[in-house]
Protein backbone atom coordinates (compact mmCIF):
# COMPACT_ATOMS: atom_id res chain seq x y z
CA UNK A 1 0.00 0.00 0.00
CA UNK A 2 1.33 3.30 -1.12
CA UNK A 3 1.15 5.97 1.56
CA UNK A 4 -0.40 8.50 -0.70
CA UNK A 5 -3.96 9.59 -0.36
CA UNK A 6 -5.89 9.73 -3.36
CA UNK A 7 -6.94 13.55 -4.11
CA UNK A 8 -9.34 12.72 -6.67
CA UNK A 9 -11.45 9.98 -4.07
CA UNK A 10 -11.67 12.81 -1.52
CA UNK A 11 -10.42 10.70 0.92
CA UNK A 12 -8.55 13.21 2.95
CA UNK A 13 -10.09 15.76 4.19
CA UNK A 14 -7.66 18.49 3.84
CA UNK A 15 -7.71 18.23 0.27
CA UNK A 16 -9.53 21.63 -0.38
CA UNK A 17 -8.34 24.15 2.45
CA UNK A 18 -7.69 27.40 1.30
CA UNK A 19 -5.24 30.05 2.72
CA UNK A 20 -5.61 33.42 1.57
CA UNK A 21 -3.27 36.50 2.60
CA UNK A 22 -3.65 39.76 1.02
CA UNK A 23 -1.00 42.27 0.89
CA UNK A 24 0.24 46.39 0.07
CA UNK A 25 2.94 46.01 -2.28
CA UNK A 26 5.15 49.00 -1.12
CA UNK A 27 7.62 51.38 -3.28
CA UNK A 28 10.84 50.11 -2.01
CA UNK A 29 9.79 46.22 -4.01
CA UNK A 30 10.03 47.81 -7.42
CA UNK A 31 12.91 46.86 -9.34
CA UNK A 32 11.72 48.36 -12.94
CA UNK A 33 10.77 51.02 -15.02
CA UNK A 34 7.01 51.76 -14.17
CA UNK A 35 7.14 50.87 -10.57
CA UNK A 36 7.52 47.28 -11.95
CA UNK A 37 7.96 44.07 -9.34
CA UNK A 38 10.11 41.16 -10.15
CA UNK A 39 8.86 37.49 -10.21
CA UNK A 40 10.24 37.03 -7.09
CA UNK A 41 8.05 38.99 -5.15
CA UNK A 42 5.11 37.08 -5.58
CA UNK A 43 7.39 33.48 -5.28
CA UNK A 44 8.16 34.70 -2.07
CA UNK A 45 4.49 35.18 -1.43
CA UNK A 46 3.82 31.57 -1.85
CA UNK A 47 6.19 30.40 0.68
CA UNK A 48 4.09 32.39 3.08
CA UNK A 49 0.79 30.91 2.30
CA UNK A 50 2.52 27.15 1.71
CA UNK A 51 4.03 27.65 5.70
CA UNK A 52 0.43 28.54 6.81
CA UNK A 53 -1.36 25.81 4.73
CA UNK A 54 1.22 23.38 6.12
CA UNK A 55 0.95 24.45 10.05
CA UNK A 56 -3.13 24.47 9.30
CA UNK A 57 -2.85 21.15 8.00
CA UNK A 58 -0.12 19.25 9.13
CA UNK A 59 0.85 21.18 12.41
CA UNK A 60 4.67 21.88 11.19
CA UNK A 61 6.07 24.85 9.35
CA UNK A 62 7.27 22.09 6.65
CA UNK A 63 9.52 23.04 3.36
CA UNK A 64 9.23 24.31 0.15
CA UNK A 65 10.25 21.16 -2.02
CA UNK A 66 9.88 22.97 -5.91
CA UNK A 67 7.31 24.74 -8.04
CA UNK A 68 6.27 23.14 -11.10
CA UNK A 69 4.45 25.30 -14.04
CA UNK A 70 5.19 28.67 -13.08
CA UNK A 71 3.62 31.16 -14.98
CA UNK A 72 3.88 35.17 -14.97
CA UNK A 73 0.35 36.35 -16.82
CA UNK A 74 0.71 40.08 -15.84
CA UNK A 75 2.70 42.76 -14.10
CA UNK A 76 2.59 43.42 -10.67
CA UNK A 77 3.33 47.57 -9.59
CA UNK A 78 4.47 49.07 -6.34
CA UNK A 79 0.82 50.91 -5.11
CA UNK A 80 -1.01 47.35 -5.56
CA UNK A 81 -2.59 45.14 -2.96
CA UNK A 82 -2.32 41.69 -4.27
CA UNK A 83 -4.02 38.75 -2.88
CA UNK A 84 -2.26 35.49 -2.79
CA UNK A 85 -4.34 31.76 -2.61
CA UNK A 86 -3.28 28.28 -1.69
CA UNK A 87 -5.39 25.47 -2.26
CA UNK A 88 -4.56 22.13 -1.24
CA UNK A 89 -4.85 19.57 -4.32
CA UNK A 90 -3.21 16.49 -2.98
CA UNK A 91 -2.09 14.74 -0.05
CA UNK A 92 1.13 12.56 0.10
CA UNK A 93 2.49 10.93 2.98
CA UNK A 94 4.88 13.80 3.39
CA UNK A 95 4.40 15.78 0.41
CA UNK A 96 1.37 18.18 -0.65
CA UNK A 97 0.96 19.72 -3.82
CA UNK A 98 -0.55 23.18 -3.57
CA UNK A 99 -2.52 25.57 -6.51
CA UNK A 100 -0.99 28.76 -5.99
CA UNK A 101 -2.92 32.20 -7.18
CA UNK A 102 -1.29 35.94 -7.12
CA UNK A 103 -4.03 38.38 -8.10
CA UNK A 104 -4.20 42.10 -8.57
CA UNK A 105 -7.41 43.10 -6.37
CA UNK A 106 -6.41 46.95 -6.17
CA UNK A 107 -3.81 48.83 -8.54
CA UNK A 108 -2.35 52.44 -7.42
CA UNK A 109 -3.02 55.23 -10.56
CA UNK A 110 -1.26 58.21 -9.00
CA UNK A 111 -1.65 61.43 -10.30
CA UNK A 112 -0.18 65.21 -9.78
CA UNK A 113 -3.36 66.27 -8.54
CA UNK A 114 -3.62 62.78 -6.47
CA UNK A 115 -0.14 61.20 -5.79
CA UNK A 116 -2.28 58.12 -3.68
CA UNK A 117 -5.20 57.74 -6.04
CA UNK A 118 -6.27 53.76 -6.00
CA UNK A 119 -8.98 51.58 -7.35
CA UNK A 120 -10.10 48.13 -6.81
CA UNK A 121 -9.93 45.65 -10.08
CA UNK A 122 -13.11 44.24 -10.46
CA UNK A 123 -12.39 41.49 -11.48
CA UNK A 124 -8.94 40.49 -9.64
CA UNK A 125 -6.19 40.37 -12.52
CA UNK A 126 -4.55 37.45 -12.47
CA UNK A 127 -0.99 37.64 -11.94
CA UNK A 128 0.94 34.18 -11.60
CA UNK A 129 0.11 30.89 -10.82
CA UNK A 130 2.08 27.80 -10.08
CA UNK A 131 1.78 23.99 -8.76
CA UNK A 132 3.71 24.00 -5.67
CA UNK A 133 5.33 21.26 -3.35
CA UNK A 134 5.80 21.37 0.09
CA UNK A 135 7.16 18.29 2.45
CA UNK A 136 5.87 17.88 6.09
CA UNK A 137 7.43 15.81 8.49
CA UNK A 138 6.32 12.30 8.72
CA UNK A 139 4.24 10.76 11.21
CA UNK A 140 5.81 10.06 14.28
CA UNK A 141 6.62 6.73 15.26
CA UNK A 142 3.87 4.45 17.45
Amino acid sequence: MSGRVDAAAGEDPRVGTLVVHRRYVDHGHAHYAGGLVDGAFGLALFGDVATEMCIRTDGDEGLFAGYADVRFHAPVRAGDVVEVRAELVRVGRRSRDLDLVLSVVARGEPTAERPGASRPVDPPLVATTARGTVVVPGPDPA
